[in-house]
């Protein structure tokens, strides 16, 4: 397919600057893709971005947020009405070019509303629903640039990953999430270890260090388990897809493990890897090396 124009070309480098700049942890995996599909998954991040963004606004009334979100979601079934958004502009010229199943940023718009509904989660079965919205949704949209060799069995590996991902990310913000007003954990878990994630005027967890250390282990092997399922995913994409993919769920599995190695550590503190840390997951990711 013929190259962008000198415009749509400018919206794409807005994405990637997007990419380089608000999303660091999948930027290492998105620039192992060779130039083409690196451009398409940087227009696709960058919407997913602006969508949850909007959602993360607690500054705003969240009849506002809502208002927002239903106007983004107007504005994606007219992609090319926006030529002076950037962002619209380049993920319409991705979806030209790659089958991506644009009604997954639905799913994610679902998953942003709940959020700003302050929607809590009783089961595991209830906020996998939520994950699948916010994260499994981005790895179909994911999928649809990388493509598959098996598109049917690769779908539901490519939703696994982002479950798995989304997991990670729930355990390293129970802090702040908990700061926010909100609590992702499953109820029924937290009833299961006996902890409330409550905390005193100084910000200290109430609960006891040995059932909070339970149950972030508990849910840390439930994440392992999705990674599982997701990396089957890897096999079936070209090279530099499955480095990209493999950089990404590299990057956040090493988070995941750090979590699990010291739990309450990793709740009274955000856990991150160092670049260099993410520098060597993705050089290993490019070099087929495993995690």
């Amino acid at each position: 397919m013929d190259e962008p124009d000198a415009g749509t070309a400018g919206a794409y480098r807005h994405c990637e600057e997007v990419v380089r700049t608000q999303a660091r942890n999948f930027a290492y995996g998105i620039r192992l893709l060779p130039g083409p599909k690196r451009r398409a998954l940087s227009a696709v991040y960058a919407f997913a971005r602006r969508i949850d963004d909007i959602g993360d606004d607690h500054g705003t009334p969240a009849a506002e947020r809502l208002a927002k979100l239903k106007d983004e979601r107007a504005r994606l079934a007219h992609l090319d009405a926006h030529p002076s958004d950037p962002v619209l502009t380049a993920l319409a010229d991705a979806a030209r070019r790659h089958p991506i199943p644009l009604a997954a940023f639905g799913e994610l718009i679902d998953g942003c509303e709940a959020d700003v509904r302050g929607e809590v989660y009783d089961t595991f079965d209830d906020l996998l629903w939520y994950c699948r919205c916010v994260a499994g949704a981005v790895g179909r949209l994911s999928l649809g640039v990388f493509r598959s060799s098996d598109p049917k069995a690769a779908v539901p590996r490519a939703d696994a990953l982002g479950v798995a991902l989304q997991l990670t990310n729930i355990l390293r913000d129970v802090r702040e999430d908990g700061e926010n007003g909100r609590v992702y954990l499953p109820a029924k878990d937290l009833a299961r270890f006996g902890c409330t994630l409550e905390r005193d005027e100084t910000g200290r967890f109430l609960d006891p260090p040995d059932r909070l250390t339970a149950l972030v282990r508990f849910e840390a092997n439930r994440a392992e388990d999705w990674y599982a399922t997701g990396l089957r995913l890897l096999p079936m994409l070209d090279r530099r897809s499955a480095a990209c993919a493999g950089a990404m769920a590299g990057i956040y599995r090493r988070l995941l493990h750090r979590i699990a190695a010291d739990p309450v550590a990793a709740l009274e503190t955000r856990t991150s890897l160092r670049g260099w840390e993410k520098a060597a997951v993705s050089a290993r990711a490019m070099a087929g090396i495993g995690r």
